[in-house]
């Protein structure tokens, strides 16, 4: 089995670390509608910041597969002005390789 992309690595630790904070979330907020007072407070308080620690994990994966997205395309536009032709002709060959796809139908 093929290891995990960096980015699949990311995605599946950013569920993990939402499903954490909106379980911790929701646990503190069970227990503050049991409580009443300074302890409720308490409470909601920490499970909006369990909320916003979610949040930031999120922006955060958000900013590397930008910046991933981003180092892709400047390695394939340096590839295809480094090899033209060669790109031309993987270009042709998915066009025929299509055309004959969708002539057999």
């Amino acid at each position: 089995m093929a290891s995990k992309s960096s980015l699949e690595q990311s995605q599946e630790q950013l569920l993990n670390n939402l499903r954490a904070s909106i379980a911790e979330a929701e646990g503190m907020l069970k227990e503050a509608s049991e409580v009443g007072g300074d302890k409720a407070s308490e409470l909601r308080d920490r499970a909006v910041s369990a909320l916003h620690k979610a949040t930031g994990s999120f922006k955060d994966v958000q900013e590397r597969a930008v910046e991933q997205s981003k180092q892709a395309v400047k390695v394939t536009d340096d590839y295809v002005h480094d090899n033209p032709w060669r790109t031309v002709g993987f270009a042709a060959l998915a066009g025929v390789l299509l055309g004959v796809i969708i002539g057999r139908k």
